[in-house]
């Protein structure tokens, strides 16, 4: 019986002829990450082991993005013990203001995930990396401590849902849009502790930052992570961002997998997802006309370059509706820079939208538009649970750039193809 994606990637790292789904297994880690809200728990429990160094201060990331710059007292705490800690053990890649990003968007772009790599990370959006080709996943603050001390971390091995893409996406059409469809077939629940494994010819035609977008919300529905095959687009990628030798890793003829789901990307229309889960999800037609008092274009899901363009060309020349706040935020500096140089971030600010710095900010309802009561915000975030954006009695809505693009110039949902 032949070995999944992820299984052989894990199989490697644990230095294993093979392994099988349910196996427990020891692997070598290539990364552990952390940020601002979690890297302190994890440090309190790295020196309550009574822990004095790390394993390697160059395979360990500490990025400031959750409520950087801090937004209160007890942010900036938080912020001061992780600098503390990257101070003392000369911690490689500490990302500070000035430096950081989404941590999801800044680990690909600064060269610190390629493919058959292992890596964990104190959120559960770590997942993103499978875009690349690599084995990445969430874990608790206990088990980063643990990683940053021995280099090594325990793993059930997962069985695989394997998703075939066929076709190409549609104009208007994005990674959003197809990640918010899966999660709508099989539910937030559909592949708990499962490996998402995309495949086909329509995997080979998304772009990069669509298989970023996707591999990032595959923690939605349950999946321990989500992967791609590595091809030409990937190795295009890493070119000039990734010096070191990697190694991919393809799925076997026979590997198996506990279901196949078959999506046909050329037959996609825009999708969102209704309040309060990822798997609420419907057409745009059939949202169409919902009023809203903001819009979030911006986070770890959606606040890459891509992202930033589909959206300026549906804002640019128009304007932010009334009653609507419109807030964008580019996912790291050098996309900030790069919106800039294009005229971006003119194109937003001059439709009455604002531009932030990069943070994670309103996804976690932190700071840089929290909702008010009975507020509705359509956004490019990747959940719309009770209270994530504020209050229990606000709503969120979760679209692609186009989406969230399209309604901010017209104060309802709307059908970007409609403008």
């Amino acid at each position: 019986m032949g070995m999944t994606m992820t299984q052989k990637i894990l199989a490697h790292s644990a230095g294993l002829a093979r392994v099988e789904a349910g196996q427990l297994i020891e692997g070598r880690l290539d990364l552990v990450l952390g940020n601002d809200i979690t890297t302190p728990v994890a440090i309190t429990e790295f020196n309550k082991a009574g822990l004095s160094s790390v394993f390697n201060k160059d395979k360990i990331a500490i990025v400031l993005d959750h409520s950087t710059p801090c937004k209160d007292i007890k942010s900036a705490q938080l912020c001061a013990v992780c600098r503390d800690f990257a101070k003392k053990h000369e911690i490689s890649h500490f990302y500070d203001v000035g430096q950081m990003g989404i941590e999801h968007a800044l680990l690909p772009e600064q060269g610190l995930a390629a493919p058959g790599e292992v890596m964990i990370g104190a959120d559960s959006h770590t997942c993103t990396y499978g875009a690349l080709g690599a084995f990445s996943t969430g874990v608790g603050s206990t088990d980063m401590a643990a990683g940053m001390a021995t280099g090594l971390a325990w793993f059930k091995v997962p069985s695989a849902i394997k998703v075939n893409l066929l076709g190409k996406l549609g104009q208007y059409v994005s990674g959003k849009d197809v990640i918010l469809h899966l999660i709508g077939m099989i539910g937030v629940d559909g592949s708990l502790y499962q490996s998402l494994e995309f495949a086909g010819e329509g995997a080979a035609s998304l772009e990069m930052d669509d298989r970023f977008t996707i591999c990032n919300m595959a923690i939605e529905a349950g999946a321990k992570n989500g992967i791609f095959p590595v091809d030409d687009k990937t190795d295009a990628y890493l070119k000039g961002r990734v010096n070191r030798k990697w190694k991919a890793f393809e799925a076997d003829p026979d590997a198996q997998y506990t279901q196949e789901v078959t999506i046909n990307l050329s037959t996609l229309r825009p999708t969102v997802a209704f309040p309060h889960l990822p798997s609420n999800t419907k057409a745009v037609d059939e949202a169409a006309g919902t009023p809203i008092q903001q819009v979030v274009i911006g986070s770890c899901t959606n606040g890459r370059l891509k992202d930033l363009r589909e959206a300026a060309a549906l804002i640019r020349g128009r304007k932010v509706a009334d009653g609507v706040r419109c807030i964008v935020i580019p996912a790291t500096q050098q996309i900030y820079l790069d919106a800039m140089e294009e005229g971006l971030v003119a194109d937003f600010i001059r439709a009455g939208a604002v531009v932030s710095t990069p943070t994670c900010g309103p996804c976690l309802g932190g700071h840089m538009g929290v909702l008010s009561d009975d507020e509705w915000a359509i956004s490019t975030t990747n959940r719309n649970f009770v209270g994530r954006m504020g209050p229990t009695s606000s709503m969120i809505i979760l679209a692609s750039p186009a989406v969230a693009a399209a309604s901010a110039v017209t104060g309802v949902v709307t059908d970007p193809a409609t403008l």
